[in-house]
């Protein structure tokens, strides 16, 4: 799951307002894989499920599984690699590779193998097994996302059963602590490290971003090609103390406090991008009255109409797509209740428009505050990569292999104000594109949550929407 921020989805706020049916389930699966490959999915996922793969434990036991699996389907050599990292052995990575005829750069999957913990006293099931009950099944992982690395492990199987030979190779990482933070991550050491096996002309990351129902109906699937970068900036103030029974006018408290009051009143400028307008134009569909009109005045340029781009800002979460966003979110100041304070320092963490410089972000911040004594610097370094181009080729791929199976479901961009693995292959050079074949009742999101979950049916229709997707992009170079 994207790190550093809940990715409450756009659509999802879009849907509610628009009057979506309550309580909708999904439809019987369109289409499913054969059953023993259904079975070696289950199997796979029942199995990483009980593995309790926390930042602190490590997957070096569920790369076990993948490897083991992988290699049972005729993988092995040059072709499966088990890859535990430097600095934290624990941390084991697996890739994986189906060979091409080379003609074109590697189509890569990536998954991360990790996961949040959970208490067996919060979930109603054993978190650590996977249960099915009532047509759904239980267990951490099943939705973020080791259900996404088992549906790798078996289609990737059925293509190596099949004698299928792409084009290109493609290619699958396995990938571990995706959850702790930027401090340390899977993907982030396989491209420093490792990248010539992981290097691709394109990448999927099946992390997020599903499919969403509109009256009981499957209408529309996400495709992040967007993400903005994450950036924490420190705000510092200094003064010379002395005891609180004699106040003095350089306060270091109160003049953070100024500069803070001016930060909250800016408001970065509306911008859009390839993405955003995209979505803009092909959510309009989905609206009605005003709402429809701004949304399509917004779609028409880099700089939105204000007006129109001011009302849909009210939204919170249309608001984090419309501009970069910078937010206080800790404080900290004095040592000791009767004593003056000589430092006060807050955290004011920054989500930038993709096409943002962290300099120019700071400046802004520098400016708007509107005081030398406050120092404003860049906390902690900051990884960033650029808008993935949501091309009407690419879009139009994912449509027919959507189509195959769902005729006539939108295919919607979607930039996420939160960061993924995508952030790291996307700074790599590598266009990145979070998609998968899930579909979810969005007013019963339990990723990192209690009873985390996923329908049966709807997993075996990503296992087939996933084994598609790739003959597709396998069959057909850049």
């Amino acid at each position: 799951m994207v790190r550093h921020a809940a990715r409450a989805s756009i659509a999802v706020i879009l849907f509610l307002i628009a009057g979506v049916a309550r309580g909708a389930t999904a439809p019987p699966p369109a289409a499913v894989p054969p059953e023993d490959n259904r079975q070696l999915a289950r199997t796979v996922l029942a199995e990483l499920i009980a593995i309790r793969s926390v930042h602190d434990v490590g997957t070096r036991e569920t790369a076990a599984v993948v490897a083991r699996h992988l290699a049972a389907a005729g993988f092995g050599g040059d072709d499966l690699a088990v890859l535990p990292e430097e600095r934290y052995p624990n941390q084991v990575d697996v890739v994986a590779r189906l060979r091409g005829r080379g003609h074109g750069r590697p189509v890569l999957w990536n998954c991360h193998m990790d996961v949040v913990d959970a208490r067996p006293e919060d979930w109603s099931v054993p978190p650590f097994q996977l249960t099915e009950k009532e047509g759904w099944l239980y267990g951490r992982g099943t939705t973020d996302m080791k259900d996404q690395c088992a549906t790798m492990v078996a289609a990737f199987a059925r293509l190596k059963a099949e004698g299928y030979v792409p084009e290109r190779d493609l290619v699958a990482a396995f990938t571990a602590d995706e959850e702790v933070g930027l401090e340390q991550d899977g993907m982030d050491d396989l491209l420093r490290n490792h990248r010539p096996i992981v290097d691709a002309a394109l990448v999927i990351n099946p992390d997020d971003h599903v499919g969403r129902l509109i009256d009981g109906r499957r209408a529309l699937l996400e495709i992040q090609t967007s993400e903005k970068t994450y950036a924490t900036f420190t705000l510092e103030t200094t003064s010379s103390g002395g005891h609180s029974s004699e106040p003095r006018p350089d306060n270091a408290i109160y003049q953070l406090a100024r500069g803070l009051t001016r930060l909250e009143h800016y408001e970065f400028p509306y911008r859009t991008n390839a993405t955003t307008r995209l979505f803009f134009e092909r959510m309009a569909a989905f609206q009605t009255g005003q709402r429809r009109a701004d949304m399509r005045a917004v779609a028409k340029g880099t700089v939105p109409e204000p007006r129109a781009a001011a009302r849909l800002a009210r939204d919170t979460s249309l608001n984090s797509i419309l501009h970069t966003t910078c937010v206080a979110t800790m404080l900290a100041a004095g040592v000791q209740e009767n004593a003056l304070p000589q430092r006060a320092q807050a955290t004011v963490q920054c989500r930038l428009m993709p096409d943002e410089s962290v300099e120019q972000t700071r400046a802004t911040l520098a400016r708007v505050v509107a005081d030398p004594g406050i120092d404003v610097r860049l906390a902690s370094p900051v990884v960033s990569g650029p808008e993935s181009p949501p091309t009407p080729e690419f879009l139009g791929t994912i449509e027919r292999v959507a189509h195959s199976m769902w005729p006539g479901v939108a295919v919607v961009p979607t930039m996420a104000a939160g960061a993924s693995d995508s952030l790291y292959t996307r700074a790599a050079g590598m266009p990145s594109y979070i998609v998968n074949g899930t579909w979810e009742d969005f007013e019963d999101d339990r990723r990192h949550g209690r009873d985390e979950r996923r329908e049966v049916g709807v997993f075996d229709e990503n296992l087939e929407f996933t084994y598609r997707l790739m003959k597709t992009l396998g069959s057909a170079p850049p």
